[in-house]
């Protein structure tokens, strides 16, 4: 999910200027190596996208540390989601008229000073307000991704955009992971404010290497952004390929996001009381999605988008006995875990290329995309809390069922006009 995490379609100049986008400046050989270029954008992108999931692996120590049912807390990871959602409808469409180094230089700093009120938060309320600033400042890969993608050698553009995606994939493994280690070691406010130090960091040097670019703005800010979200509607309502794609990812990606929230407070719970640091581990089963998400491009590119989709559903559905026997067999809970991030990878590759090929406009199609899918994750996440609170792990098993069978089934609708 990205992640989840995503590639934009790449914009070449003509198709810019054929939407009215200024053109960036001419390219150049100056400035940093290429190879360096790519490598830090990639790191800035691992870096910042975990800003998103580090709650995660760490609500059970931050319901210790308020005192409160650690269900009761999961609504703090969908507020990051929902705020992501909210900075992709904002700040994306940004990107193809704004000064990126700029725009990513403040977006850094605000995604900073939000983690760190996040990790001196006094209650829970300033806690969840913080993370949803940080959530919608945090859409630096939505910038990062179409500029290398713009900028690459035509023979090696697939090279470098899987090189940024892979940081996407990497900085979720690391947020879940890494985070649930940091946390038992230092505690979680260390963790939030850690973070808050490398975003503002990373974001600095990237926007400082970033190539220059002269563009033509026109308008306020708040004007160009309310002219980015308001072609959003329309055009869902007149693409009902694009609206299929947003329901399919939406159910996809609301199911891992319920499962996943869920898992930590199962696996920190009864029957397993793992530590959090344990529990982060089993972070690292998003491995999966890096080594699943190249081969589902040759499957799309062989067998068509509606193929896939069907077969990341069916992936998703098997996974869900496996997560309901996992509630007391660890053995398959690591074989849901794989399955549905397999399906949640594949749908997301099918689903994004269905997206970006359904309109004229592919960055408006994928900024529509990638809030409609969030949003799903967003309201799955804060559903989980309560249902688990009071049916348990099947309860929230039976909620994924209920989200796969909402995004497939759910009508579409025909194309307006």
């Amino acid at each position: 999910m990205s992640t989840t995490p995503s590639a934009t379609a790449p914009v070449t100049p003509s198709a810019a200027a054929g939407r009215g986008t200024p053109a960036t400046a001419p390219r150049g050989r100056t400035g940093p190596p290429p190879g360096l270029l790519l490598a830090v954008i990639s790191l800035c992108t691992a870096v910042t996208v975990a800003n998103i999931y580090l709650a995660a692996p760490l609500l059970g120590l931050i319901a210790r540390g308020f005192g409160v049912p650690a269900a009761g807390v999961s609504w703090i990871t969908a507020l990051s989601q929902l705020g992501y959602a909210i900075g992709l409808l904002s700040f994306a469409p940004l990107g193809d008229t704004a000064n990126r180094r700029r725009l990513i230089a403040v977006l850094s700093v605000v995604t900073a000073a939000a983690m760190t009120v996040a990790g001196l938060a006094p209650g829970l309320p300033a806690l969840g307000a913080a993370l949803l600033v940080a959530g919608a400042t945090t859409v630096i890969p939505q910038l990062l991704v179409p500029l290398v993608a713009e900028r690459a050698p035509a023979a090696r553009r697939g090279l470098h955009v899987a090189a940024v995606v892979a940081g996407l994939f990497t900085g979720i493994v690391a947020a879940r992971v890494a985070g649930g280690l940091a946390g038992q070691a230092y505690g979680w406010r260390a963790v939030l404010v850690g973070s808050a130090v490398l975003t503002v960091l990373i974001g600095s040097v990237t926007a400082a290497l970033l190539p220059p670019e002269r563009r033509e703005v026109s308008g306020a800010l708040l004007t160009r952004i309310g002219r980015g979200v308001a072609q959003v509607p329309g055009m869902l309502l007149s693409s009902a390929d694009l609206r299929r794609a947003c329901l399919r990812q939406g159910g996809l990606f609301g199911v891992w996001s319920a499962l996943w929230t869920a898992v930590v407070l199962l696996l920190t719970g009864a029957p397993y009381h793992f530590s959090t640091a344990t529990a982060g581990l089993f972070g690292l089963f998003g491995l999966v999605s890096a080594m699943v998400s190249p081969l589902a491009g040759g499957l799309i590119d062989r067998f068509g988008s509606d193929r896939v989709v069907s077969a990341a559903y069916v992936l998703a559905l098997l996974s869900v006995p496996f997560f309901r026997l996992g509630g007391h067999q660890l053995w398959a809970l690591c074989v849901a875990a794989v399955l549905v991030h397999a399906g949640l990878v594949c749908g997301q590759v099918a689903n994004q290329t269905r997206a970006l090929t359904s309109t004229g406009s592919p960055a408006t199609a994928n900024t529509a995309y990638m809030v409609a899918a969030f949003f799903a994750g967003a309201l799955a996440s804060a559903l989980t809390g309560p249902v688990y609170a009071h049916w348990g792990w099947p309860g929230v098993c039976a909620l994924a069922l209920v989200w796969l069978a909402a995004g497939r089934f759910v009508p579409h609708g025909r194309t307006r006009g």
